[in-house]
This record gives C-alpha cells, structure tokens and sequence, in this order.
C-alpha cells in the first residue's frame, strides 16, 4: 500500500509540474486578411495586398508584441474600386501597385478622435511627403472624416477594426496619389520670334494695309487724271 501511495504521489506531483513548466500556447493575433476578409465587402483590396507583399509586412508587424507606433490602414471597398475608369489597375507597373497599396496605410495608430487635430499632410508608407508627391490630408468634421490626395476627396464611412496595434478604417474611393495619377499643367506655347528680330504682323493687318495703300493709290490716279483732262480742254479752247 505504501509503494502504491507512493506512486500515486509521484505521477500525480509529476504531472503537475509538467504542466507548469509547459509553454503556453502562442497568443493568436488578427492579421490584415483576417481582419478584411471579416469585413465581407474588401476582395480587391486583399489581393492588392497580398500581390505587392504589403499584406506579409504588415502582418509581421501586427505580430509584434509591443509595435512602437501601431499601424493606420484605409481599406477602399469592393464598391470603391469598380468606381475606378476601366484598365486602371492593369495600367500600373509593379512599383507604382506597391505605392498605391502604401499610400494607404499610415505608420502610426490614428484613433478616429485623431483626425480632429491631424497634422497635415500625413506621411503614409508610399515615401516621403515633402516634395508634393504624396500628399495626404485628413479634415474632420463632427463625425464625418474626409481624405484628400490631390485626385480624389474620399470619406471614411466606417470603422473595421481597432485595437492597440492597429485601425482600420472604410473609405468610399480609392485613394489615388497624385505622384501616379496627377497631371502636370501644360507649357504655355513659346512666342513666335521671326529671324530678322522685328516683329510679326498679323496677316490680317497687313491684308488691310494693302487695301488702304490700293485706296489712296486709285484716289491720287483719278485725281491725276481730271488735271490732264482739265489741261487739254484749256490748251483747245482757251485761246477762244
């Protein structure tokens, strides 16, 4: 009975301890997918995501047990890009897909009371906002959060997700930066400068000089011409 007892303890504090000093199971952490494709409504937006490996950066960020500043990510619906002109998409290079998912995505957490006091523009991943080539402001009004580029105003319509690691917010449009999708202004045509230096007249100008010089000509001819008439006439009959 002894050795039985004994054995009994033995499993018993055993086991026990093994479960103690057994690891815990890993913390399970959303990642962006998981977190669109519960949206229902961003298909498009998640194959962007995965085929620029945007989706693999990100996620290896959420995965972070304390992210520094948290991730801002505005995810067009399904609805937003078949607003988009037909052949949009396929028109890109692989480089300018990349910085079209970026620009979408905030390096920092904004919480929707952020927007009110947001300092604009706003760096996104896509680069560097002090040249103009990415530009993206936020203004926030009551509840209503709009989202300009350069190319398109969009609004937020609603919040997907949030946590301490990262936000997800719908917007209506597709974000456009105007770096890939703005149009520069068209040189204004240089001045025609003829060779000599001089200026050029206006063909209609100089059309209506000739008629006048024609004028005056005809004018001095008639004139001419009643004179010598008037001499001949004096030469016959004047002696009478």
């Amino acid at each position: 009975r002894k050795l039985l007892a004994f054995a009994f303890l033995f499993f018993f504090f055993w086991d026990k301890t093994l479960a103690q000093i057994a690891p815990a199971p890993p913390l399970k952490v959303d990642n962006i997918t998981s977190i669109l494709e519960k949206g229902g409504q961003f298909t498009t937006f998640i194959k962007l995501l995965k085929a620029t490996q945007v989706a693999d950066q990100l996620n290896n960020q959420l995965s972070t047990p304390d992210p520094n500043d948290g991730i801002t990510v505005f995810a067009p619906s399904d609805n937003a890009f078949s607003g988009l002109k037909p052949g949009t998409l396929n028109s890109l290079s692989d480089q300018e897909k990349l910085q079209l998912v970026q620009f979408h995505v905030l390096p920092t957490l904004m919480s929707t009371s952020q927007f009110q006091t947001a300092s604009n523009p706003l760096r996104t991943q896509a680069g560097d906002v002090k040249g103009g080539k990415f530009p993206l402001n936020v203004t926030a009004e009551g509840n209503q959060v709009n989202v300009t580029t350069g190319v398109v105003n969009a609004t937020v319509e609603n919040s997907v997700f949030s946590d301490r690691r990262i936000a997800v917010y719908q917007v209506d449009k597709v974000l456009l930066p105007l770096e890939i999708f703005g149009t520069a202004p068209e040189p204004a045509p240089a001045p025609v400068v003829p060779e000599n230096g001089g200026l050029v007249s206006s063909p209609k100008a100089g059309v209506k000089g000739a008629d006048v010089a024609g004028a005056v000509s005809l004018k001095f001819h008639a004139l001419a011409m009643g004179f010598s008439s008037f001499a001949v006439f004096w030469a016959i009959f004047g002696r009478f």
